[in-house]
């Protein structure tokens, strides 16, 4: 069945209305119609978007630096894409992976061959490393609009067969984390419940090691910022991004930015401790992106252009460098991490 006919049907089951939440899960996650869970090439230059590790080695190879501070721990890869990061960090140590879409797991085992070994569930007990690297922002979340009458869901519904926006009170969990939340009215934004659970679930299961979650966000206070009235919800098809979630169910990536102050508030619910929070940027260059630059041969051009290029979108401003945010946290470390020796952002959270 089509992506969009499976939406569609839920709709007319649930009585005319889903939530976006369900409609996201849908669209990205479905069995065999989703948008991860299809046949469709997202990753890369011939895909929708590049992930860091897509660009090169040089993320992989930085981000080695900190793994190597803790070189007894196996390392768990969680929704691990093309496989491109595994390639590069599965040398000489335990490395597993976590793959929910099917298409994806069988392009790991066959980029990764025996260099990692992929796991059907989560470890009741895992003593190691665990690397999230966009994967948070592909969780779905509820839409929530803070209008003069109250805090209301948007959800999905349709008319003549085609989905439209329709707001309905919100109610439960939704409704307790969003009056918590100070915005003007009227103001759109998103709220990742699962992204949370997802988080609690992580560190329940985490009995000693850290967790390392990249992915582009903010902090509470600057995820609601006045100024971000109409939230984060963005879709990238072709490498193009637009605003409209309906245009192309299943065949697109539709994605909002990580709340890094809820996952911080989850984990440590759970149990684990904040090691750190910072840029990108920061995180790379306290690890020694420039050692790593300086090892590639600035003689030959061919060979020095593309890994500069690399640098360039990790750690520029314009690009990846702020955007983008490295969270850890874990149990039982107690070296302080590499990666936040200098310009830790723990305290924004």
């Amino acid at each position: 069945m089509l992506p969009r006919d499976r939406i569609v049907r839920e709709i007319h089951e649930q009585g005319g209305w889903i939530s976006f939440a369900r409609y996201m899960e849908l669209a990205l996650h479905a069995p065999g119609s989703g948008y991860y869970a299809g046949g469709s090439r997202q990753f890369g230059a011939e895909g929708d978007f590049v992930t860091a590790p897509e660009l090169g080695d040089l993320f992989g190879r930085t981000l080695a630096r900190q793994l190597a501070q803790l070189p007894d721990l196996p390392i768990l890869e969680l929704g691990a894409g093309s496989g491109a990061l595994a390639e590069t960090l599965a040398t000489g140590r335990e490395y597993f992976i976590l793959e929910t879409s099917a298409p994806l797991r069988a392009r790991q085992e066959a980029r990764l061959g025996s260099k990692a070994k992929h796991l059907d569930r989560l470890p009741e007990r895992w003593r190691g490393i665990v690397i999230a690297n966009e994967v948070a922002d592909a969780m779905p979340v509820h839409l929530v609009a803070w209008r003069a009458e109250g805090v209301m869901e948007r959800g999905v519904a349709l008319h003549d067969e085609f989905f439209q926006w329709k707001e309905r009170p919100a109610s439960g969990a939704l409704q307790e984390e969003a009056i918590r939340i100070e915005v003007p009215r009227p103001y759109e934004s998103e709220i990742g419940l699962a992204a949370r659970a997802w988080m609690r679930t992580l560190c329940e299961h985490l009995a000693h090691g850290a967790i390392l979650v990249i992915d582009y966000g903010f902090p509470n206070g600057e995820y609601y910022h006045p100024q971000r009235s109409t939230g984060t919800l963005m879709c990238h098809h072709r490498h193009r991004a637009h605003a409209d979630p309906f245009a192309r169910p299943g065949d697109e990536d539709i994605t909002a930015h990580v709340d890094f102050s809820a996952l911080a508030a989850a984990a440590r619910a759970a149990g684990a401790e904040v090691l750190g929070y910072a840029t990108q940027a920061q995180f790379l260059v306290n690890c020694g992106i420039t050692e790593v630059l300086a090892e590639a041969n600035v003689e030959n051009a061919l060979v020095y252009a593309p890994i500069a290029a690399q640098a360039q979108k990790l750690l520029s401003p314009a690009e990846m460098g702020e955007l983008f945010k490295v969270l850890a946290v874990g149990k039982g470390i107690t070296t302080p991490l590499l990666g936040f020796t200098r310009g830790d952002r723990s305290h924004a959270l």
